[in-house]
């Protein structure tokens, strides 16, 4: 079984955030899939099963804030069985430009609270990951301001697209492995 892990913060006031991309690709995953979100009673998550491909899944969105996400991801994995190579997280990073797309079989954190807070709870740093571009920050705009903020006009158009992608990605990991994936979606 995959456990598919989407980063993001709960709340509406942070629905329609940069910060929260790996959140609107769990929700068009689990409507590709037949699955729907229910609250969790022995963890701070969302969670959503259904079938990629041949592939049992659990979608799983921590509702702990970004910066606190690993013991949640931990959690889910331990009930799940899985180990780290079961594990795939989907999140934001200013590093990319918009709607870019980068497949990982394991990495480092990159600067990126959300996913060190995972690799911190589960003492490594080699489960797979799909990192979607925000875009780099203005000069004039702090961190925390611009991946907090909502989607600008233009990224709003182009939304529905980054995420059906990323979607597709993670579709692509389950179905056909990681290698497959990084072959397809690591280009320019």
């Amino acid at each position: 079984m995959k456990v598919i892990v989407g980063l993001g913060n709960p709340g509406r006031e942070y629905e329609m955030t940069r910060h929260n991309i790996g959140f609107l690709t769990l929700d068009e995953l689990a409507g590709r899939c037949g699955g729907s979100f229910r609250r969790s009673w022995w963890s701070p998550v969302q969670v959503a099963k259904g079938t990629v491909g041949q592939e049992p899944v659990r979608l799983v969105k921590p509702q702990t804030f970004m910066n606190r996400s690993g013991p949640a991801v931990k959690k889910v994995l331990h009930k799940a069985g899985g180990k780290t190579d079961d594990l795939l997280v989907i999140f934001d990073d200013v590093s990319l430009e918009w709607g870019q797309l980068r497949v990982r079989a394991q990495g480092s954190a990159g600067g990126h609270n959300g996913v060190q807070s995972v690799i911190d709870s589960l003492g490594s740093a080699s489960f797979s990951r799909i990192r979607i571009g925000i875009g780099p920050k203005p000069d004039s705009v702090s961190l925390s301001d611009y991946v907090l903020g909502a989607f600008s006009e233009a990224e709003r158009e182009n939304l529905d697209e980054a995420v059906r992608r990323a979607a597709d990605a993670v579709e692509k990991v389950c179905t056909a492995g990681i290698e497959q994936a990084m072959n397809c979606f690591n280009r320019a």
